[in-house]
């Protein structure tokens, strides 16, 4: 565990010391904002689910962002309580207003990834890449901004992509418990 928390201490340096510029420091402050308390993704999902196009892949993704909500927000960072890495790591400057929040996992990457897997899966390659980059670029600006360790994106996207599978998965169980491709379900979301 020293070794990972040295690591991670290394790693969050050489990224301040080598790729902290102003103009870059601005773009991840902005980016950054995207993930603040999932508000993004949330924003998302109600998009899908006011199209029946994408309906089903809102109500997934819906399920998915509560479920990583109870398990990272909710469990996971009262339970463990990892101290920021600004607060540990000698040096390291963070460039955001401090969180008030426990480090691991990250936030921000598990709900960014939920959206990952759940656009993957039901939608199509072309927008899960649109999600991947817009996703991976919010995890790497915790990262860039000193205010996560490495470890803790990198749980938060593994989190946040069981979460969305799971969403997936309940969606089309439900879906095809009340009746296979053309469902009760369907026509019930589909005429609210």
């Amino acid at each position: 565990m020293e070794h990972l928390l040295e690591t991670d201490g290394s790693i969050l340096l050489w990224i301040q010391e080598n790729l902290r510029t102003d103009f870059m420091t601005a773009i991840m402050k902005a980016v950054t904002r995207l993930g603040d308390k999932g508000i993004f993704w949330i924003t998302v999902a109600v998009l899908f689910l006011l199209f029946k196009s994408t309906r089903k892949t809102g109500l997934a993704l819906s399920i998915g962002l509560v479920i990583n909500a109870l398990i990272v927000n909710v469990w996971l960072k009262n339970m463990v309580g990892r101290i920021r890495p600004y607060e540990v790591v000698e040096g390291l400057k963070c460039l955001i207003p401090e969180p008030s929040d426990a480090s691991f996992p990250s936030g921000h990457a598990s709900h960014a990834f939920v959206a990952v897997a759940v656009i993957w899966i039901m939608m199509s390659e072309k927008y899960g890449i649109i999600a991947l980059i817009i996703s991976a670029i919010i995890a790497w600006s915790r990262l860039y901004l000193g205010v996560h360790y490495p470890s803790d994106v990198l749980a938060g996207i593994l989190i946040g992509i069981i979460a969305g599978v799971t969403g997936v998965i309940i969606v089309r169980a439900v879906e095809k418990r009340m009746g296979g491709n053309k469902t009760v379900m369907s026509k019930q979301i589909d005429d609210n």
